[in-house]
């Protein structure tokens, strides 16, 4: 089955076609390495790029959570069993996770990103040895 992924972009902040289509084509990269690595199937993607006011809406909507956040993921079943997910990402958060952490911000944002497809393969990151595995996953990814 063939990967549909779709970008909204409600905070812009790639400027430029020309990025816009590299950004595209580097991330559906990194997301099918990791859904086959994973041994995942999935139908659909979309990827959501908002800022934290937005972010802070659905974590307090779908979550109750009043928090800001770098990215939630959404995902579900169909009628066939394919999944397909939602990640929503702030790409303030991004930013300000990227200065604290003292990483570049394509870094950080490909981290997210990574992160967000782990959780639709089924990681998790609730207790601390869960949060370690998944890091260790992010890191293999990055590299």
């Amino acid at each position: 089955m063939k990967l549909k992924i779709n970008y909204f972009f409600l905070k812009d902040f790639l400027k430029g076609k020309e990025n816009k289509a590299k950004f595209k084509k580097e991330t559906k990269s990194i997301i099918i390495k990791i859904l086959q690595n994973e041994n995942q199937t999935l139908s659909f993607l979309n990827l959501i790029f908002c800022d934290n006011k937005t972010i802070r809406e659905y974590n307090n909507k779908f979550l109750s959570h009043d928090y800001d956040t770098d990215i939630i993921t959404f995902f579900d079943y169909d009628e066939t069993n394919i999944l397909f997910g939602e990640l929503i990402i702030s790409v303030e958060k991004v930013r300000e996770n990227a200065l604290a952490y003292k990483t570049t911000y394509d870094s950080e944002l490909k981290r997210v990103i990574i992160h967000g497809v782990l959780h639709l393969c089924g990681y998790d990151d609730k207790t601390k040895s869960e949060k370690l595995k998944m890091r260790k996953r992010e890191n293999f990814y990055l590299t």
